[in-house]
């Protein structure tokens, strides 16, 4: 009798230890991450807090990761520790275009909904992609500005972040096809250069863009951190009104190199509202509302309702919309947002 009562004891506290953690599992919150290509950059971290924005108010959690140096190597660390802890999501802004693809596929294998956002992994590796704003706008509108800078003619360079960012390099193919037209004849590119996403990198790489070339007219920095690097020194080394920059920058950063004549204007979007559009495509293709197929429509929140298109890389994206250009006339109205 009092091993019957044991036994059955022993059978309710299994059975009770069963549904209480089926309780927890059923009533826990999905887990969304958002992986940056580093710490330390200061448009990484407005665009994870719009991820996290985006997140939490749809009712679930975000874990938001970057690993010290840009490199897919240090990415595919976090990533598959994110996979053994079996979030919901994933949505990184890569350091490589393809050589992450191994790591996102043991992601898709595992039943993790991936994406990429800013910076692309290759269509193999997502199932949609988030950009900021059109690849050929942006490299055709950068070209234009820094002809315009220039008067028409003289040496122009251009400082990216890192030689694998798929972003920058297909801004980049678009700025040498600008530079095909016949009008920019006189202009000249002398030089890509990378500063890797690393401020003293790019302060260097600034710097002997001028001693290499000391006729060198615009520098364009298609990255937050190197065009404010290249503004430094510029504006350190007396330079305003003999080499000027243009790129995408952050408005609290670059204001004081827009007002003292350094960069005459440039743009950018708003990277909170990417990393908030980057939550909610999440979320849609987690829960199956999208498939990340071109036509997919869904609602971003405060920011109204978007459509999958076709990507020139053959995958498929989402697009935020055009750039924003921010000079002397809005740049104090900008700068205290973002």
């Amino acid at each position: 009798m009092k091993k019957r009562v044991l036994l059955m004891s022993i059978i309710i506290v299994m059975i009770a230890a069963t549904l209480f953690a089926a309780g927890v599992q059923e009533g826990a919150k999905e887990r969304h991450a958002f992986v940056f290509k580093n710490t330390g950059n200061p448009y990484g971290e407005k665009q994870m807090s719009g991820f996290e924005d985006g997140i939490v108010e749809q009712g679930f959690e975000a874990i938001l990761r970057a690993p010290d140096l840009p490199t897919a190597e240090a990415q595919i660390q976090i990533i598959e520790q994110l996979i053994s802890q079996n979030v919901t999501s994933i949505t990184i802004t890569g350091n490589d275009f393809d050589a992450l693809e191994p790591v996102m596929k043991n992601a898709m294998a595992a039943g993790i909904t991936v994406l990429s956002a800013d910076s692309a992994v290759n269509p193999a590796s997502r199932k949609t992609h988030i950009n900021q704003a059109d690849s050929e706008m942006i490299g055709r509108t950068l070209i234009r500005a820094a002809f315009d800078m220039a008067g028409g003619s003289g040496q122009i360079a251009i400082l990216s972040a890192t030689s694998q960012a798929s972003n920058q390099n297909l801004w980049i193919e678009w700025m040498k096809k600008e530079l095909e037209d016949p009008k920019y004849k006189n202009i000249q590119l002398v030089r890509v250069a990378y500063g890797d996403d690393l401020r003293d990198k790019s302060v260097a790489e600034t710097e002997a863009l001028l001693r290499t070339y000391p006729n060198l007219k615009v520098i364009i920095a298609p990255t937050t951190v190197g065009i404010a690097a290249a503004g430094k020194v510029i504006t350190d080394k007396n330079l305003q009104g003999k080499v000027f920059i243009t790129g995408l920058g952050l408005p609290s950063e670059m204001a004081e190199y827009i007002e003292n004549g350094a960069c005459p204007y440039m743009f950018l979007w708003n990277p909170i509202d990417v990393g908030y559009l980057s939550a909610y495509a999440a979320t849609a293709v987690a829960s199956g509302k999208i498939t990340g197929k071109v036509g997919d429509k869904f609602s971003a929140g405060r920011l109204g309702e978007f459509v999958v298109t076709q990507a020139s890389d053959g995958g498929t994206e989402v697009l935020l919309g055009p750039p924003f250009r921010f000079d002397p006339s809005n740049i104090a109205e900008w700068k205290t947002v973002y």
